[in-house]
C-alpha cells in the first residue's frame, strides 16, 4: 500500500486532487509503518509520523508558492485546506510556525486575494499554528515576519465578517502576552488611524451586520472583542512606570484608549437578549472589556450620558418583547482556526417549549412587583421602534447592567431556589459556551461592572440601593425573611452563603458593600447582620458593628431599616414585647433562697470549692464590712 507522502511525490498537476482529498478526508492509510495497516478506515492526517508530516507540509508549501509546482491556481484552496488539516496536529503546527513558513502563508493569502476561499484558508493555517505553538506568536509579530502589521492592514480594508473573524482571531492570539507590538498598535497611526479607531469602526459595522442576520457577524464580533480586551489589558501596564503590585484590572489606563468606550457602550446597549442563556457571547466579551475602562472624569459623560439621573429614577414596568440573537450556522469545514469554536449558546427563537429564561422574562413583562421593588425592564431592542440614536444618546448603562443581572438571576435561580441547588449548576453548565462553564464565569464580570459604576458615582450607589432595599421595603414578618424571598434582594443574600459559586458570591458581597457606602454598619442595617456576617468576617470585621441611629442626613432606606422595631440580625420587623412586671420583695427573697440551695449543693458535692461559691462570698463580704453609720437626724 502506497503512502500519501509517496503518492503526493508521484502526483502531477493533473492528478493531485485525489491525493489532496485523501489528506483531508483520511480515507487511506498514511503511516509508513506497515504495522498500522489495520487502521485503513481510521487513518488520517493525525496518523502521520513527525518526519512524514513535516515533509509533506514543506512540499505543499513549496508547490503552492511555485507557479511550476504540482498545484495549480484552481487547486490552491483545496491544497491549503489539506495544509490546515495537517496543521491541526501540534507537530504540523510546529512546522508551520516557523518564520519562513508563516511568511509564505502571508504571501499566499495576499497573492490569492481574488480567491476568498483560498486566501481565508491560508490565514486559518496561520491561526492554527499560533493557537498550538505559543512561541510562534512572537515570531509572527517579529520584524522578520511582520505578520501583525499585515493583518492590521487587511483588517482596515475588510468588510467581510468571515475575513474579519479570522484576522481578529490571529490578532487576538498575537496579543495574548504583552509585547512591543501592542504598544506600536496604540501609539502609531496606520493610514491615518490608530488601532482604537479601527476597532471602533469594525464594532459598529459588525453590530449592524449582526442585527441584520449576516452570517459570521457574531463570531467576528466575539474575536475582535477578545483582541480589544488584550489591548486594554496589556497596553496600560506596558507604559506604567510605577512598581506597584497592588493594582488590579482597571486601575491602569491611558487617555489614548478613551475613544474605545463609546463603541463598546453602543454594542453593550444595542445587543438584544440571547437565549437560552441571558448573558452570552458576544455580550460577555463586551462586559470583559468594559470592566477594564475606568470611570474617570474625562469618560463620565460617556458612561452616564449627558443628562444626570436622579436617585429616585425608576424604570418603566413594561418590558418590550425580546429579540433573540439566532444561533450562528456551524460550518462543516474548519471555519474556526482553533479548537474553540464559535459560541453555540444561542438557541432557536421559535422554540415550542418555554424555557427558564422565557418564564423569567414573562414574569418581568407582567409587571409583577417583587418584595423589594419593581423589576427593571429589558432595554428596548435595537430592532424595536423605540430604538433610535436619541435613545442610545441617553443610554442608562447602570440600568442595562442591573436588568441583565436580574434577568440572569431569575433565569438560573427561579422562585426562591438556593444557588447551590444542583439544578442551578446543571442549567449553567448545559447553557455555557466556551470559556464559561459556571455562573462564576458568566455573571461575575457583570456584577463587577455594576460595582465599579457604584464606586465611581454616588447616584449609581443610591439608585442600586433603592432598587434592592427601597425605603418602602416590606420588612414585616408576614413577608418572610429577607434571604428567603423570590426577588433580586433575596437572590443576592442567598448567594452570599453559596459554596459552589465562590467568585460570584464575593462579587455580590462587594456590590452590596459598595452600595452601603462601604460601611459595615450601614450594610448590617440594610440587609441584617446575620445575612452579611460571613462577608464582613472575610473583610476582617469580626464583631457586629454598632447599630446606627436614624439621622436627618441618612437615606430613607437606612432610616427605615434602623427603626426600633427592626431586628438587627434579620433585618425584618419583630413584635414588641410587653415589659416584664417588677418582682416583689417576697419574690426576690424566694429566688435568693433557691440560689443559696443550688450553690450549697454544688459545694457539698465537690463541684465547686468554697471560694467559688458566690453566695458564700457575698455573705462573708457582708459580715466583714463595717457597720453602716446611722444617719444624722437634722430635725430639731
Amino acid at each position: 500500500m502506497s503512502t500519501l507522502l509517496q503518492r503526493y511525490n508521484a502526483a502531477s498537476s493533473t492528478d493531485v486532487q485525489p491525493v489532496l482529498n485523501d489528506i483531508i478526508n483520511g480515507t487511506l492509510i498514511s503511516l509508513i509503518n506497515p504495522e498500522t495497516a489495520h487502521l485503513r478506515d481510521l487513518a488520517g492526517p493525525f496518523t502521520f509520523d513527525q518526519p512524514a508530516r513535516a515533509e509533506l507540509i514543506q512540499l505543499l508549501l513549496k508547490d503552492l508558492k511555485s507557479s511550476k509546482g504540482r498545484i495549480s491556481v484552481k487547486d490552491s484552496a483545496l491544497a491549503l485546506l489539506a495544509l490546515k488539516t495537517l496543521g491541526k496536529n501540534p507537530t504540523g503546527s510546529e512546522a508551520l510556525g516557523t518564520a519562513q513558513n508563516l511568511s509564505i502563508l502571508l504571501e499566499l493569502s495576499a497573492s490569492l486575494k481574488d480567491d476568498s476561499e483560498a486566501s481565508g484558508e491560508a490565514l486559518r493555517c496561520i491561526a492554527n499554528a499560533l493557537l498550538l505553538i505559543e512561541r510562534a506568536r512572537l515570531v509572527f509579530v517579529s520584524k522578520e515576519v511582520n505578520g501583525g502589521e499585515t493583518c492590521i492592514g487587511l483588517l482596515q480594508k475588510s468588510t467581510n465578517p468571515d475575513q474579519i473573524f479570522i484576522l481578529s482571531r490571529i490578532l487576538f492570539l498575537s496579543t495574548v502576552h504583552a509585547s512591543p507590538f501592542i504598544i506600536s498598535l496604540v501609539e502609531e497611526k496606520r493610514n491615518g488611524s490608530t488601532v482604537v479607531d479601527l476597532i471602533g469602526g469594525k464594532l459598529d459595522l459588525l453590530l449592524n451586520n449582526l442585527l441584520s442576520g449576516v452570517k459570521m457577524s457574531k463570531e467576528a464580533m466575539v474575536d475582535i472583542l477578545k483582541f480589544t480586551f488584550n489591548i486594554l489589558l496589556h497596553y496600560p501596564k506596558s507604559i506604567d512606570t510605577s512598581s506597584s503590585d497592588k493594582k488590579v484590572i482597571g486601575d491602569n489606563w491611558s487617555p489614548k484608549l478613551d475613544p474605545i468606550l463609546p463603541p463598546l457602550l453602543r454594542v453593550f446597549h444595542a445587543l438584544p437578549p440571547t437565549s437560552p442563556a441571558p448573558v452570552a457571547a458576544p455580550l460577555t466579551h463586551v462586559i470583559h472589556s468594559l470592566i477594564t475602562v475606568p470611570v474617570s472624569a474625562s469618560l463620565r459623560a460617556e458612561w452616564f450620558g449627558s443628562s444626570p439621573r436622579s436617585s429616585g429614577s425608576s424604570s418603566p414596568k413594561s418590558v418590550p418583547v425580546p429579540v433573540v440573537i439566532p444561533p450562528s450556522p456551524r460550518r462543516t469545514d474548519s471555519s474556526s482556526s482553533s479548537r474553540t469554536h464559535s459560541p453555540t449558546r444561542s438557541g432557536t427563537p421559535t422554540s415550542p417549549r418555554a424555557g427558564p429564561l422565557d418564564r423569567a422574562l414573562s414574569v418581568l413583562s407582567a409587571g409583577r412587583r417583587s418584595l423589594s421593588r419593581s423589576p427593571s425592564p429589558i432595554p428596548p431592542s435595537p430592532g424595536s421602534p423605540r430604538h433610535s440614536n436619541k435613545v442610545l444618546g441617553d443610554r442608562d448603562t447602570l440600568l442595562r447592567a442591573h436588568t441583565l443581572l436580574e434577568v440572569a438571576f431569575s433565569h438560573y435561580m427561579p422562585d426562591a431556589i438556593e444557588p447551590d441547588d444542583p439544578s442551578v449548576r446543571e442549567l449553567a453548565k448545559s447553557e455555557a459556551g466556551p470559556g464559561a462553564e459556571s455562573l462564576d464565569d458568566e455573571l461575575s464580570p457583570l456584577v463587577v461592572l455594576i460595582t465599579r459604576l457604584c464606586i465611581a458615582d454616588e447616584t449609581c450607589r443610591t439608585r442600586t440601593r433603592d432598587w434592592l432595599v427601597p425605603a418602602d421595603l416590606d420588612r414585616s414578618a408576614n413577608a418572610g425573611s429577607l434571604e428567603s424571598r423570590s426577588d433580586m434582594l433575596g437572590r443576592c443574600l442567598r448567594m452570599l452563603g453559596s459554596v459552589y459559586h465562590v467568585r460570584l458570591k464575593d462579587s455580590v458581597g462587594e456590590m452590596l458593600y459598595v452600595i452601603s457606602d462601604s460601611d459595615a454598619t450601614t450594610m448590617s442595617t440594610l440587609f441584617g447582620y446575620g445575612n452579611v456576617a460571613g462577608f464582613l468576617f472575610n473583610k476582617g470585621i469580626m464583631n457586629a458593628p454598632p447599630p446606627p441611629t436614624p439621622a436627618a442626613g441618612s437615606s430613607a432606606a437606612l432610616n427605615a431599616a434602623a427603626a426600633d422595631n427592626i431586628n438587627p440580625i434579620t433585618g425584618t420587623a419583630q413584635e414588641q414585647r410587653a415589659p416584664e412586671p417588677e418582682m416583689t420583695q417576697e419574690e426576690k427573697e424566694r429566688e435568693m433562697e433557691k440560689l443559696f440551695v443550688v450553690f450549697d449543693r454544688l459545694e457539698r458535692s465537690g463541684n465547686i470549692s468554697p471560694s467559688q461559691n458566690p453566695i458564700r462570698n457575698a455573705i462573708q463580704k457582708a459580715a466583714s464590712a463595717p457597720p453602716a453609720q446611722p444617719k444624722d437626724d437634722d430635725d430639731d
